[in-house]
């Protein structure tokens, strides 16, 4: 939308809001649009599609018929818009309750559903229903991002169209498109999944994110009606899990620890192949200064994916599956690495986090967010507001100057809205009946009613009443939207070792210092530490801790399932460090000798900039992306390549691509080159 337009759409729906009886379509063009030119076909498909932006941000426009008119008769069709049908109900919530709402809405800050969640948060303190709440110690769960992907299936999901993606099959091995009509995306045995309609065999299928091969294609003209109460979390609850399996592998004596934990010796004579601990048959023996381990499985490509990022330092002899997994990630990553490198060019202010262009859609949304939020918290510093709603300074001030001059048709002064902020406090007079938040878009309902379900895994929020009374008041608030949310399921977010998240939040709350074995999978070792314990948080199901750590004498992060053992040392914390401001805490501290690296990520890994926090982004033809990175030690990038194969090459320094495509070489010899 154009700036114009921005201004046309909030005039209108100002006029549309604040008449009894409606304006007849001649009016509003007149008096609105100020249009004396353009045909009546034309005009009338700018009013369509106006319509339709409204309805998009909440807003439905009544029609309003004399008796014993037609209804597609302009002359005598009047158009309003119902002061109550669009808003927001009334929500009242306690202190408990808020907390709950306030840690499902930040479980997607880091997810696709982010802004979603951050906008009905705003609805809701604008209504005036938000209570102030202090948040759990040590309670920090996020959902990882899943990917452009995702991304892409929300949107065809909400807006209801079809899409098409190259998908690996499980059954045959092979990839084909498909063309699908995305009914639902849900979490299942760590993994996410797309349930929808496959058009090419009428009938219900379960995709599996992880073997999407190409990015997706939303088919705007293909759309489509999903089944009537239809819940993704049902339907995947019927999705049985894969049985254990039984892999071969081949590594060097005494290397890939973290893999070894889990795996066993075999004989010569044992393989892979069948379910129940009964292995087949694997003709040859590891090389000189290799050992044979069996290794347990449940999907082939998950354990392709970890073994390819071990690049020459392992070899999948059995099942063909895994083999091929693997061989299949090697030969992306090669053929990749050796396409000829793009310009490495990066704007003059390039942003830190690479975001999606904000359009004249985004501010319109935003200016019809900022009123009742400024109704409801009169005075506040111009600064805070425009932090509240992510933007800078001189944006907000757009929105301002756009809203003051915003109002009735033809109206007098006093039919305009009246906003003033001339010492650096914003107050609001004239509000024009914009003095109520809007009600939840689709996208909203299903980012808090879907955080809050997935909160029900934490035993400490589910055992109290907070987290039902809440869902019960956000399901009342989103009507239909609400209904909708059944479509997305989140993950687990419950620890895997309660023992040591117990452990640790105790250590937070007393100040007391902990001692750990800790595995290292970069160093291939496990190290004794003494740490003190700032905060926990997770991404789905993988706890992690930020603390100082006295051994390296800076802020590290650690997960807990790589903690071998935990226990008080016994010492009071020194305070030396503080915890870093806002989430995430990055996995990793920056220091000044940090090396920066440049990647280029192919259009179906792009979300890898985010996950490992590009400092700086430029688009690539195509879809791709340049991102630049900065790390401790470039040693573990070629691992990275390896595991995402096709989806990353390094670009710089050279000695690193090097190194990287030295790394994918080897690994290849192993599998006949």
């Amino acid at each position: 939308m154009s700036s114009s337009r921005t201004e046309r759409l909030l005039n209108l729906l100002i006029a549309l809001l604040n008449t009894r009886y409606g304006l007849r379509r001649g009016e509003l063009r007149e008096k609105i649009y100020h249009d004396s030119s353009s045909s009546e076909a034309a005009f009338g498909r700018m009013f369509e599609r106006d319509k339709s932006d409204l309805r998009h941000f909440g807003f439905e426009v009544e029609t309003v018929t004399d008796n014993g008119w037609s209804s597609d008769d302009p002359a005598t069709t009047r158009y309003r818009i119902g002061k109550e049908s669009n808003r927001l109900p009334d929500v009242t919530l306690t202190p408990a309750e808020c907390t709950v709402l306030i840690l499902a809405a930040q479980l997607w800050e880091q997810a696709a559903l982010g802004s979603a969640a951050q906008n009905a948060m705003r609805k809701l303190q604008a209504s005036g229903g938000m209570a102030e709440a202090e948040l759990p110690l040590g309670v920090q769960p996020r959902i990882k991002p899943a990917g452009q992907a995702f991304e892409d299936l929300i949107s065809a999901m909400h807006s209801q169209h079809a899409v098409s993606f190259q998908y690996l099959a499980s059954s045959t091995g092979r990839e084909e498109v498909r063309v699908v009509e995305p009914w639902g995306l849900g979490s299942r045995f760590g993994q996410w999944y797309l349930v929808g309609l496959d058009r090419g065999r009428n009938a219900q299928r379960f995709f599996r994110l992880s073997r999407f091969t190409s990015a997706v294609t939303i088919l705007d003209k293909e759309t489509y009606t999903p089944p009537t109460a239809f819940n993704v979390r049902t339907e995947l609850a019927g999705l049985p899990e894969l049985p254990i399996r039984t892999a071969v592998v081949d590594v060097p004596a005494g290397k890939l620890l973290g893999l070894r934990k889990r795996a066993s010796a075999v004989q010569e004579t044992e393989g892979a192949g069948t379910t129940g601990g009964e292995p087949a048959p694997v003709s040859g023996e590891p090389d000189d200064g290799w050992e044979r381990l069996a290794v347990p499985f449940r999907d082939a490509e998950v354990l392709g994916e970890e073994l390819a990022s071990y690049g020459p330092n392992v070899v999948a002899v059995s099942p063909a599956e895994v083999a091929s997994a693997v061989r299949r990630r090697l030969v992306a990553a090669a053929e990749f690495s050796a396409f000829p490198a793009p310009v490495i060019e990066f704007p003059a202010a390039a942003a830190v986090k690479r975001t999606r262009k904000r359009t004249s859609e985004d501010q319109l949304q935003r200016m019809l967010q900022l009123v009742p939020f400024l109704v409801h918290n009169q005075g506040l510093h111009i600064s805070d507001v425009a932090a509240r709603f992510g933007v800078t300074r001189k944006e907000l001030e757009d929105d301002l100057r756009i809203l003051i001059c915003s109002g009735l048709p033809e109206g007098y002064p006093d039919d305009l809205l009246d906003i003033q902020w001339e010492d650096d406090h914003v107050y609001i007079t004239q509000d024009l009946d914009l003095n109520r938040p809007v009600r939840f878009t689709v996208d909203e309902a299903c980012a808090l009613l879907t955080g809050l379900e997935t909160l029900n895994g934490l035993p400490e929020l589910a055992e109290g009443s907070a987290l039902e009374s809440v869902t019960v008041k956000l399901m009342a608030a989103a009507g239909e939207e609400g209904l909708r949310a059944a479509s997305v399921a989140g993950p687990e977010v419950s620890p895997a070792n309660s023992g040591y998240l117990e452990t640790i939040r105790n250590a937070i709350r007393d100040g007391m210092q902990l001692r750990l074995n800790y595995f290292s999978p970069q160093r291939d070792s496990v190290s004794e530490r003494d740490v003190e314990p700032l905060r926990l948080y997770s991404l789905d199901n993988t706890w992690y801790f930020e603390a100082y750590c006295h051994n390296a004498r800076a802020l590290r992060n650690f997960r807990l399932d790589r903690i071998e053992r935990l226990q008080p040392n016994g010492l009071r914390a020194t305070e030396a460090a503080k915890p870093a401001d806002g989430f995430p805490a990055k996995l990793f501290t920056p220091n000044d000798d940090d090396t920066l690296v440049t990647v280029e990520l192919a259009p179906q890994g792009t979300g890898l900039a985010e996950d490992y926090y590009a400092e700086r982004t430029a688009p690539l033809p195509g879809g791709g992306l340049l991102a630049e990175i900065r790390v401790g030690s470039t040693a573990w990038l070629p691992t990275l390549v390896t595991q995402h194969g096709g989806e990353v090459r390094i670009l710089a320094p050279a000695a690193v691509a090097t190194a990287a495509r030295e790394w994918i070489r080897r690994a290849l010899a192993h599998y006949g080159g």
